[in-house]
């Protein structure tokens, strides 16, 4: 059964006007006035169990989160027992209440339940945030001599059981607990972006969110703020949802409440001016104190790149981007310079005089990385493309990256190959093409990598050691020349790429590790932060330096 009709629609397509002029970012519904009313009776009279003279929420609650109780709630249908919206998504920066407010509503949900021995599942990423949830809950209801007579709570167990329905309010840590959703009707999902680096996220969110099947009274509460790194994984997921149903590109029965600036006003850091401040921070006055924002603006701004994006991503919402982070290769904080958009690999062979191509790749949980660096013929700028290939058994063992990889391969940077070793035969074909045009100078390859597997089939095309045309191209320390190089044209624009989302991406995952003599580049200790095409753009790079000469293009004059 269909439930959503236009009278139910959520996308909110003039959020932007919205949210600079501060008004509600909820669309018009028509609630179910009676539940609504009750569930914001209840919700308002709860009290603050952490906040001096314990104060109801009704006191200290703005507009905006009053809205969101009368939606969650009003959107139930009493008589037909089905809720008309399940799911909500709330992106607020820290201070403005979240974690008080999740609990408040999940106490609220099981007031409100009809449902005997109902569970009410809030789901924390980490011990700590869900000790602190279960407190924050316990306090509530700790705080009303009433509902301290209808809650029996439990310590060991994270729960509080309403003692006349049975229905209890459950709280697990994903990184401790066994989480399942067999039995939950309400459920809440704090600090989202946090799981997006744990592997089992996308399991634990279809489990829970799988049993709202068999209960269409029930519903889903996503709560976060934005990502201290680039967004990712489930969060990815969920945030690039919400925002495609807000803007009007899906339509689903999910509600998305974002507090975001328009990218007009975020870019070169708008964020940092105050008159913008109160349309992300909804409690701006109340528990998120201007002076204070201010203060730790002027502190990140001495500090450097690194402290203002954490400082932009929690406080104000700001999308970050992988290279400001302290230990970010420097060459991703200039990257988009480089661009030229729509450079294709056929735009590089037509406009170089020689070409050199670099291929990395990992384990089979890698991607396979081919870059190609071509020198253009009258200006000299290097020209750059790059490819990758994924195994099945990448995109399995790295969930977490499953939305970037299905991004990468729709806009044609990433090959998902059915079997090995058809990645091979996909990096041979951009070789070949390569060879065929009279221009290969030179191919390098990480002498204790995947790349390895190349050297018989490249020795078929006369691509050989002993001719010169195949390198190993040493890494490391050894490596940094080319890295120096690279950072240093992207600089000066003589660095061209195609302004891809996937080598973006790439560059901002990669993390400069000091040694004893120089540095090197890696990937993120986690893993899902791949750059395995960013190194064979540095192979390509490399065997730039040496000044090849395309090795066909003599033998094609002879002609």
């Amino acid at each position: 059964m269909v439930v959503e009709t236009d009278l139910w629609a959520t996308a909110v397509p003039d959020w932007e006007h919205r949210i600079t002029h501060r008004l509600s970012l909820l669309p018009d519904l028509p609630l179910f006035e009676d539940q609504a009313s009750k569930a914001l009776r209840i919700f308002k009279r709860l009290r603050v169990p952490d906040i001096a003279g314990m104060p109801t929420y009704g006191e200290v609650c703005d507009a905006w989160v009053f809205d969101l109780v009368r939606v969650i709630f009003g959107s139930y249908d009493a008589k037909t027992r089905r809720r008309m919206i399940r799911e909500f998504f709330l992106l607020v920066p820290k201070k403005n209440g979240k974690s008080a407010i999740a609990a408040a509503i999940m106490v609220t949900a099981i007031i409100m339940n009809e449902v005997p021995r109902a569970e009410a599942l809030l789901i924390a990423p980490t011990k700590k945030i869900a000790d602190i949830a279960f407190d924050q809950a316990k306090g509530i209801i700790e705080c009303d001599p009433e509902l301290t007579k209808l809650f029996h709570p439990r310590r060991d167990e994270r729960s509080l059981t309403h003692l006349i329905s049975k229905a209890v309010i459950s709280i697990k840590a994903a990184d401790t607990d066994t989480i399942t959703g067999s039995k939950a009707t309400y459920i809440l999902i704090d600090e989202v972006h946090v799981f997006a680096k744990q592997s089992k996220a996308s399991h634990i969110f279809r489990e829970i969110i799988g049993s709202l099947a068999s209960r269409p009274h029930g519903f889903e509460l996503s709560i976060s703020t934005q990502s201290k790194e680039p967004p990712a994984g489930v969060f990815l997921s969920k945030l690039q949802t919400a925002r495609d149903v807000r803007d009007g590109k899906m339509k689903l029965p999910l509600i998305a409440v974002i507090y975001e600036l328009p990218k007009a006003l975020s870019k070169d850091g708008g964020w940092k001016d105050p008159a913008t401040w109160g349309m992300v921070n909804p409690n701006l006055g109340r528990s998120v104190d201007e002076a204070f924002l201010a203060d730790e603006l002027t502190k990140a701004e001495r500090e450097g790149a690194a402290a203002l994006a954490l400082l932009a991503s929690q406080h104000f919402n700001v999308e970050i981007a992988g290279a400001l982070r302290s230990d970010g290769w420097s060459g991703a904080l200039l990257w988009s310079r480089g661009a030229e958009r729509g450079l294709t690999l056929r735009d590089l062979i037509d406009r170089s005089e020689v070409i050199t191509v670099g291929g990395d790749g990992g384990g089979l949980d890698d991607l396979f990385g081919v870059g190609v660096i071509g020198k253009e013929r009258g200006t000299r700028r290097w020209l750059t493309w790059a490819h990758a290939f994924v195994a099945p058994e990448g995109m399995e063992r790295r969930k977490a990256n499953a939305v970037l990889y299905e991004q990468f391969m729709r806009e044609g940077d990433l090959t998902l190959v059915e079997r090995l070793p058809d990645d091979i035969a996909g990096i041979l074909a951009i070789i070949a093409e390569v060879q065929e045009a009279g221009l290969l100078g030179t191919v390098g390859l990480d002498p204790a990598g995947a790349g390895q597997v190349l050297i018989d089939d490249l020795a078929e095309m006369d691509i050989t050691q002993e001719n010169g045309l195949l390198v190993g191209v040493p890494q490391g320390i050894q490596l940094m020349g080319a890295i120096k190089v690279v950072e240093r044209k992207i600089a000066d624009g003589s660095f061209r790429h195609g302004g891809r989302a996937m080598m973006s991406w790439c560059a901002h995952n990669a993390v400069v590790v000091p040694t004893a003599t120089g540095m090197r580049i890696a990937r993120d200790e986690a893993g899902y932060g791949k750059i395995d095409p960013l190194m064979a753009l540095f192979d390509a790079a490399w065997l730039m330096l040496r000044n090849p000469a395309p090795a066909a293009q003599a033998e094609i004059y002879a002609l």
